[in-house]
């Protein structure tokens, strides 16, 4: 508003002209801030200084959404937040990036055309940001500041304000994720960076700049992808910062005791996998993960992984958590070149989140965390499907002895009863309908079991946790030694789940109008024309809300209205088709696409006869992150000629 840029550059030019005509001295910060001063610069910026977050959709009034097709886009308002100066805070400014030479051939996008972008998303003690989305090139133009505060939950006494001291004490990491996101809206992970921020506690004014080198995933995790321009500045400003030999010792000190923690974690598991391979040799080809290489190819212990976390108010119940977990795209780890080989990389929950899609370990991961955070004792089970594909899900151990499988993919829930093998031929059995076959080991936050059963058939698998001859358990000493929060500096804290910030009805409308238009392009190239019924697609809608939850709750309602109104809607001699489908994805060509695979479908979409009437409806669900349930109902009605 008060264009500072240009008048402090204003009062430089006049101060230099001024000071340096003389003699050819040099200026120092205290001159020009002097300079500034004077002329009342400086009161003006700190009264105008108020810092400035986007407001949550939600503390907006709601304004009613109209019902058409068109919504006007309001800007969103934005919230002053006055600092609070008794608090401390680190000012992390990205200016720019360089390097990025995977985007070296890429041309200057024209105005008004999409490409491809980068998002920053960072995580600090609790505290959530993304940048805003900048064009792909070979140097990206962020420009972002975020304002992290130091001690927002924890640090006891929350009325003093902390000191360099107390902050060198804190070895969070600001974890940074840099996702590209092309023309399509496809994601994809970058880079994932822990960057230390407590250099800054010796740098002289308590700024500093770093240059952050990122590195790949998975398979590039030694490949450079460019380089992030990094200022990094205490606010309120530091009374004494500490000496460069000081940090430097701390981090000697820090990486000396997680190396020393590791290094015995990894004689304990060597060993107790020495012991676990004497109960039986072909114990070796049972699957007993210990250890997983995440996104930049560390090795973490497997219980590393999975912490229990509470999801506020965003999720209600372990089901709707099920849900949740189960509309994050699924994607196998990329791997350059052929061989069919599997690509192992469990991500941190960060970069899962923002990329919004992840493999099977990334989803059991995280529903096992948030079905912990429910209170419930859950485990993740690592095992095989059909045909020995390797597959991870989830266990919840009832107080009862009652065993829940949950395919952290589907969100299907199975009840476990084993399958006695020494019961007599006439006895009948169970017959499983989950699609596991065998199971070599299963963990959590806090313990780690390696079936020692002399089958590792899931189907004959007895879940006494605490028989010895049944599940080979590890110390849960040696496990909280290396995995509970604040052991190793090495171990990234949780990041809280974030709100949904997609607007259902208008997603919903936005797809619905797009898919109108490619259905009435697709029957024109046909010869066909095109009538909507637009009170037929009305109707559509209580049947893709009982679809939804009863994929939540595996409770189906309301179908009986539904089809009394399609009844009442649709004439005698008159027929009616409908054919409801579920996508995790807001991309209504590709869904069209799919949709004309089935031959279901394709029939209504392509329904010739007499007083054709056509009819689609589309119902956004959403869920926190940017995760959604986008469930879509083609249907259509016609006169019967026989």
């Amino acid at each position: 508003q008060m264009d500072v840029h240009g008048r402090i550059r204003e009062v430089l030019a006049e101060t230099i002209r001024e000071e340096l005509a003389p003699e050819h001295q040099q200026l120092s910060t205290e001159d020009l801030i002097k300079a500034l001063r004077q002329r009342g610069i400086i009161d003006d910026v700190m009264k105008e200084l108020k810092f400035v977050t986007d407001v949550n959709e939600k503390e907006r009034t709601s304004a009613p959404k109209p019902s058409t097709h068109f919504v006007d886009r309001e800007p969103p308002v934005l919230k002053k937040t006055n600092i609070d100066p008794t608090r401390r805070y680190l000012y992390l400014q990205v200016l720019g990036g360089k390097a990025f030479l995977d985007h070296l051939q890429e041309p200057e996008p024209l105005p008004g055309q999409i490409s491809s972008t980068f998002t920053l998303c960072l995580h600090f003690r609790n505290q959530r940001f993304r940048s805003k989305p900048v064009p792909c090139a070979c140097e990206p133009d962020f420009h972002d500041g975020f304002l992290l505060e130091v001690h927002k939950d924890s640090l006891g006494d929350g009325s003093k304000m902390v000191d360099a001291t107390t902050m060198l004490s804190i070895c969070d990491p600001v974890h940074m994720v840099l996702i590209k996101t092309d023309t399509f809206g496809e994601t994809t992970l970058v880079a994932s960076y822990f960057l230390e921020w407590r250099s800054v506690l010796a740098a002289e004014n308590g700024i500093t700049n770093v240059a952050v080198e990122l590195l790949g995933v998975g398979t590039e995790s030694k490949v450079s992808v460019g380089i992030l321009n990094i200022r990094l500045e205490m606010y309120p400003q530091l009374n004494k910062t500490l000496s460069p030999e000081i940090t430097n010792t701390q981090f000697a000190l820090e990486r000396q005791k997680t190396a020393e923690k590791e290094r015995l974690f990894l004689v304990y598991a060597k060993q107790w996998w020495r012991e676990y391979l004497q109960i039986r040799p072909t114990h070796n080809e049972r699957l007993v993960k210990i250890f997983a290489q995440d996104e930049n190819g560390v090795n973490r212990p497997v219980c590393l992984y999975i912490r229990p976390l509470r999801a506020g108010r965003l999720l209600d119940t372990p089901r709707q958590a099920a849900r949740f977990v189960s509309v994050l795209g699924y994607e196998r780890a990329p791997v350059i070149g052929g061989g069919g080989g599997k690509q192992e990389q469990w991500c941190t929950l960060l970069a899962f989140l923002c990329r919004n899609k992840g493999d099977c370990e990334d989803h059991a991961n995280l529903l096992c965390s948030l079905l912990l955070g429910f209170g419930l004792e859950a485990f993740v089970c690592v095992g095989t499907k059909a045909k020995g594909v390797p597959h991870t899900w989830v266990m919840t151990c009832g107080t009862d002895g009652t065993i829940t499988f949950w395919e952290s993919l589907t969100g299907h829930r199975y009840i476990h009863r084993p399958i006695n093998p020494d019961d007599p031929p006439l006895v009948e059995q169970p017959k499983p309908l989950y699609p596991y076959r065998t199971i070599g080991c299963i963990f959590n936050h806090q313990k780690f079991f390696g079936n020692c059963q002399p089958s590792d058939a899931v189907e004959v698998c007895v879940f006494d946790l605490h028989d010895e001859s049944k599940w080979k358990p590890m110390s849960v000493e040696a496990i909280k030694s290396v995995c509970s929060p604040g052991a190793t500096s090495s171990v990234p804290p949780f990041p809280p789940l974030c709100a949904s910030a997609i607007d259902a009805a208008v997603t919903s409308n936005e797809i619905e109008l797009q898919l109108r238009i490619l259905v009435s392009e697709h029957r024109k190239d046909l010869g066909l024309s095109t009538v909507w019924d637009d009170h037929l697609s009305y109707l559509l809608s209580p049947a893709l809300a009982a679809y939804e939850l009863e994929r939540t709750t595996s409770i189906s309602a309301g179908n009986e209205e539904f089809q009394d109104a399609v009844r009442r809607a649709v004439p005698d001699g008159h027929t009616f088709k409908g054919f409801p489908i579920h996508f995790v994805y807001r991309n209504a060509r590709r869904a069209f696409a799919t949709c004309l695979r089935s031959p279901f479908c394709e029939e209504i979409i392509c329904c010739r006869g007499d007083q054709v009437r056509l009819a689609v409806r589309v119902r956004v669900f959403t869920y926190p992150e940017s995760a959604c349930a986008v469930w879509i109902m083609f249907a259509c009605k016609y006169r019967s000629v026989l």
